[in-house]
C-alpha cells in the first residue's frame, strides 16, 4: 500500500471434506441436540432424527439451487442492488430492483426512493428520500450481469440530506486545482470479527482472553488466525466486483483483519471503500459472524482498529515532492482539530498514544514512526518524493469525508504566513 502511492477458512471449525456439504440451520442443530439428550431412546428415535436432518438439508439444497439459477438465457433483465448509507452515518442499507437490460454507467439507471423515517433520515410525515445512482460494481453474490449500485441520498427537492457526505466530497474533487493535482488514496481498512450473540472477538474464549498480542499479526495457524476464510472470500469478491483492492492481512489483535484499497483517484476512493464494506457485511451475514468497525472493540492492552489513509498529489510524486509533503504536513497540523472531529466516532478510545497511535490531542509527524499522527516512509525521505500516511482516521470513518478533507486542507486551504511560520517552528519543519 505504501509503495503504490509513491509510484506512477474464517476458521469456523469446518472440516475440509465438508466444504460442499449444506449448512445446518438452527432447526437441524436442534434435532442433533435433541438426539443427544435422548440417548436412552436412541434406538427408537435415531431414524427419525436422521430423517429430520436429511429433510432440512434437502430444503436447503433446493433453496441454494434457486439462488444459483442463471437467468441470462431467459431474459435480458438484471437485478440492481441499490446501496446507501443509513442514518447513523456508518450503517449500510440496500434493496433490489429489476432493470430492463445490462448497464455500463450509473447514468443509465433510474433514481429510486426509500422510507427515510425507517432509517433515521426523515420524519414520518415527509419520509421520502431519493436515491441517486453514483457508481456501479459487478455483483459477486448474484453473478451474471447483475450489479451493486452505490447511491447517495437527497430530498425530493434535490438537496443532499445531512448524512450524504458524498455530495460535498464531489464538490471538492471537482475543483480544478484538485483535479490538476490528481490526488491518490490508499486506504487501510481494519475491522474486527465477533462471535454472534456474545459480541466477543472470533477465536477468543467466551468471557475470557487469548494470549497476549505478538503472534497474531500476519500469523498462520489455528491458534493464531481466526477468520481467514472470511478475509479470503472478501478479497476475491472485491476483485470480482471491480473494487481496487490491493491486499489483506491479519492484524495485531486476534480476530482483527485489514484490507487495503487503492491507489484510487478522488471520489472513487470513497465509492470503493463503501462498496467493499457492503460486500464484507454480506459475507459475514452469510457465515453468521458479526462485523464491527468500532475503533476500540476491546478495552485494555489490545490494539484498536483504524483506517490509515495514504495520500499523495501529483506534486508530491514528482521531483522535489518532499517539500510539498512538508508543506502539507504544516497545513494538516494547523487543522488538526477539524480533522479529528471528522475522523470517526469513538476515536478518543483508540488515539491514546499507545498501541501504535498518537495522542488525539497532539499533532505529530515522523519518518517511519507509527506513533505519530502523520508518518512519512523511509523511501519517500530517501527519494525526495512520494506520499504521506495519515494514521488518525478510525476504522468507522467516512471515506468521503476523510479523502475530501485531506484534499481541501493540502490543496485548497491556505494558512496565514504567521500561522505557518509558528507551526513550522513547532514541528521543526523547514519549508
Amino acid at each position: 500500500m505504501a509503495q503504490i502511492l509513491s509510484s506512477p477458512q474464517c476458521h469456523l471449525g469446518i472440516a475440509r471434506n465438508m466444504v460442499n456439504a449444506s449448512p445446518l440451520t438452527p432447526k437441524a442443530w436442534s434435532s442433533i441436540v435433541l438426539r443427544q439428550k435422548r440417548a436412552g431412546n436412541l434406538k427408537s428415535s435415531s431414524k427419525f432424527q436422521v430423517f429430520a436432518i436429511k429433510a432440512e438439508n434437502n430444503a436447503i439444497n433446493r433453496l441454494e439451487s434457486l439462488l444459483n439459477l442463471d437467468v441470462t438465457p431467459y431474459t435480458d433483465k438484471i437485478i440492481a442492488e441499490y446501496i446507501w448509507i443509513g442514518g447513523s452515518g456508518i450503517d449500510l442499507r440496500s434493496k433490489s430492483r429489476t432493470i430492463s437490460k445490462p448497464v455500463e454507467h450509473p447514468s443509465e439507471l433510474p433514481k429510486w426512493n426509500y422510507d427515510g423515517s425507517s432509517t433515521g433520515q426523515a420524519p414520518g410525515e415527509d419520509s421520502e428520500v431519493i436515491l441517486y445512482p453514483q457508481a456501479i460494481f459487478r455483483d459477486p453474490f448474484r453473478g451474471g450481469n447483475n450489479i451493486l449500485v452505490i447511491c447517495d441520498s437527497y430530498t425530493p427537492a434535490g438537496e443532499p440530506i445531512p448524512t450524504n457526505k458524498r455530495a460535498r466530497a464531489a464538490e471538492i474533487f471537482s475543483n480544478s486545482k484538485v483535479i490538476n493535482e490528481v490526488p491518490w488514496y490508499g486506504i487501510e481498512q481494519e475491522y474486527t470479527l465477533l462471535q454472534t450473540n456474545v459480541q466477543w472477538p472470533l477465536g477468543w474464549p467466551v468471557g475470557g482472553y487469548p494470549g497476549p498480542q505478538g503472534p497474531y499479526y500476519c500469523g498462520v495457524g489455528a491458534d493464531k488466525s481466526f477468520g481467514r476464510d472470511i478475509s479470503d472470500a472478501h478479497y476475491k469478491a472485491c476483485l470480482y466486483a471491480g473494487i481496487n483492492i490491493s491486499g489483506t492481512n491479519g492484524e495485531v489483535m486476534p480476530g482483527q483483519w485489514e484490507y487495503q484499497v487503492g491507489p484510487s483517484v478522488g471520489i472513487e476512493a470513497g465509492d470503493h471503500i463503501w462498496c467493499s464494506r457492503y460486500i464484507l457485511e454480506r459475507i459475514t451475514e452469510q457465515v453468521g459472524v458479526v462485523l464491527t468497525l468500532d475503533p476500540k472493540p476491546i478495552e485494555g492492552d489490545w490494539n484498536g482498529a483504524g483506517c490509515h489513509t495514504n495520500y499523495s498529489t501529483k506534486s508530491m510524486r514528482e521531483e522535489g515532492g518532499f517539500e510539498v509533503i512538508k508543506k502539507a504536513i504544516l497545513n494538516l497540523s494547523l487543522r488538526h482539530h477539524e480533522h479529528i472531529s471528522a475522523y470517526g466516532e469513538g476515536n478518543e478510545r483508540r488515539l491514546t498514544g499507545k498501541h501504535e497511535t498518537a495522542n488525539i490531542n497532539t499533532f505529530s509527524w515522523g519518518v517511519a514512526n507509527r506513533g505519530c499522527s502523520i508518518r512519512v516512509g523511509r523511501d519517500t525521505e530517501k527519494q525526495g518524493k512520494g506520499y504521506l500516511e495519515d494514521r488518525r482516521p478510525a476504522s468507522n470513518m467516512d471515506p468521503y469525508v476523510v479523502t475530501s478533507l485531506l484534499a481541501e486542507t493540502t490543496i485548497l486551504w491556505e494558512p496565514t504566513l504567521e500561522a505557518e511560520a509558528l507551526a513550522a517552528q513547532k514541528l521543526s519543519l523547514k519549508v
